[in-house]
């Protein structure tokens, strides 16, 4: 299956001194700016990741083109002897604070070494700033205030990775997905599950949502979609046996219903994370509904194949239409983001992937493309 063309397409990361992983991807509309993120790391080893890089785009919504700046590195996105991961940044539009989460973990420690002790060392951080990303501020660990003692029940936990959400209910919350490994029988193995962190002050505060219960989930994206005039917060993860996971939430992201297999979203072996995001459909379609878009690699046996899927009744996992390919060949993380309309007066979409030709973490992808593109048929 060929791939389908794209309107842009420029690399912002490429392995050389240093290695990049772990794509995050967020779009201010109201200043036509773009910020991609990753993890620098001395070389594609998880327990090397040292720093968050950024790069910073201009988006030109006439000509549908991004200026990007240099890449710079985070340096106060950080605690001593601890090294940052999983990039996942919000804006709240109202105070207009935008937020980079990520986690810090102690020198070398692997996520293993913490499931096979049972013992959570993980740091929940981010920095803030006031300027779309030209500054920032000195970090904050809001660790025992979000989660207290709830993390000496857990081996570890993470983020994301990925963007973030602020929802369009009456505080206007901001939510952070997250999944912790919960320590549920001291005799057996650490249980994933996912979760989500949520403010309703704007960020002032932050709390712990309720676990995703079910088959394990682990890496996860949240959305908010518009079905039969209820707000609802989906949510779909990495799954541990061969396919992805879905939840929805009814109240905001604090509790979810229980997982659903989404057997037409197909995991490679040993999982791979997806990016899923919400959008209003074309304007020729009646029913406002939302519509979602979720991006992953295709191939049931390996990591390749980036592709796009689209539903158009979000809420129900058999009514994912098959992928188009994004990219041929090898291929792992994604993030995707809406971006209004594009040329062809449908709805236009960026996504930034890690892809490579001898192994699919040697460059990541920044590429725009509208959804008649990616589905003409729909269109």
């Amino acid at each position: 299956m060929a791939s389908f063309p794209v309107l842009n397409q420029e690399t912002l990361f490429r392995n050389g001194t240093w290695s990049y992983r772990i794509p995050a991807l967020l779009y201010l509309p109201r200043f036509s700016i773009i910020l991609a993120f990753a993890e620098e790391r001395e070389d594609l080893v998880d327990e090397h990741a040292k720093l968050i890089a950024m790069r910073r785009g201009i988006y030109n919504p006439i000509t549908h083109h991004v200026q990007w700046k240099h890449m710079e590195s985070i340096a106060s996105a950080q605690l001593q002897d601890h090294r940052s991961m999983n990039p996942t940044p919000v804006y709240d539009e109202v105070s207009g604070k935008l937020f980079l989460f990520f986690i810090a973990i102690p020198g070398q420690i692997s996520e293993l070494h913490q499931l096979r002790t049972k013992t959570n060392l993980v740091r929940l951080c981010y920095v803030t700033s006031m300027d779309h990303g030209c500054t920032w501020s000195n970090v904050q660990d809001i660790t025992n205030g979000t989660i207290g003692t709830e993390h000496k029940n857990w081996a570890t936990f993470a983020l994301g990775p990925g963007h973030g959400l602020q929802l369009l209910n009456e505080a206007r919350s901001l939510v952070i997905p997250a999944y912790a490994y919960r320590i549920l029988d001291p005799n057996r193995q650490p249980i994933p599950h996912a979760f989500c962190f949520i403010s309703s002050d704007h960020g002032v505060t932050w709390k712990m949502g309720n676990f995703v219960e079910g088959e394990g989930t682990v890496e996860c994206q949240v959305a908010e979609v518009h079905s039969c005039g209820r707000r609802v917060i989906y949510c779909n993860a990495r799954g541990s046996r061969g396919a992805r996971i879905q939840a929805v939430s009814y109240d905001d992201g604090e509790d979810f219903e229980r997982g659903q297999r989404v057997e037409k979203l197909v995991e490679p072996p040993l999982g791979c994370h997806g990016s899923v995001i919400a959008f209003p459909p074309p304007t020729y379609v009646r029913c406002r509904d939302s519509w979602l878009l979720f991006s992953h690699p295709t191939d049931p046996k390996s990591r390749r194949d980036l592709g796009i899927y689209l539903n158009k009744s979000p809420l129900n996992p058999s009514d994912w239409t098959k992928p188009s390919i994004l990219f041929k060949g090898r291929c792992a993380y994604s993030d995707l983001q809406y971006m209004g309309l594009g040329p062809d007066g449908s709805p236009l979409f960026s996504c930034l992937f890690e892809y490579g030709t001898r192994q699919p973490y040697e460059e990541m992808i920044f590429v725009m493309f509208t959804l008649k593109q990616a589905f003409p048929s729909e269109c």
